[in-house]
């Protein structure tokens, strides 16, 4: 069976850009708001949320520009990540990562989400190879 785009769960990695900004966004609102807390970094989700998402939306409008855009979400995701390893900091810390649970559980997602996305786009990014190279089935 040849497929003309890669899919995951009947999505479009373009779908899936869009709905995983927005869950950031969300979960960075949520947080804040569950946690009742006064600081600014309980919404660093959203503020990588947002410009993931945006990419999702653009590459949508503008499929010509989909290669960038897509490139500029997944290293955004990346960067989601690598933020959310600071999780790990946690463990040498005397009140171990979930010190400050909302906080820990918040890093936790980011590094877990974030890998998530980009092991997905980097898995779409070989499906677009091998269908530019004239290699399509999988």
């Amino acid at each position: 069976m040849e497929k003309s785009e890669f899919m995951i769960m009947g999505k479009t990695m373009e779908q899936i850009t869009i709905v995983y900004g927005a869950f950031l966004v969300v979960w960075a609102v949520l947080v804040t708001v569950i946690s009742q807390s006064g600081s600014a970094t309980s919404m660093i989700p959203a503020v990588f949320g947002l410009p993931i998402a945006a990419m999702g939306f653009l590459t949508i409008k503008m499929p010509d520009k989909k290669k960038l855009f897509m490139h500029i979400a997944v290293t955004v995701g990346l960067i989601v990540c690598l933020g959310g390893l600071d999780f790990l900091r946690g463990f040498g810390s005397e009140g171990g990562p979930f010190a400050n649970p909302w906080a820990g559980l918040s890093k936790l997602v980011m590094a877990v989400s974030g890998a998530g996305y980009v092991f997905l786009c980097v898995k779409s990014f070989i499906f677009a190879r091998k269908m530019r190279d004239g290699d399509a089935t999988e």
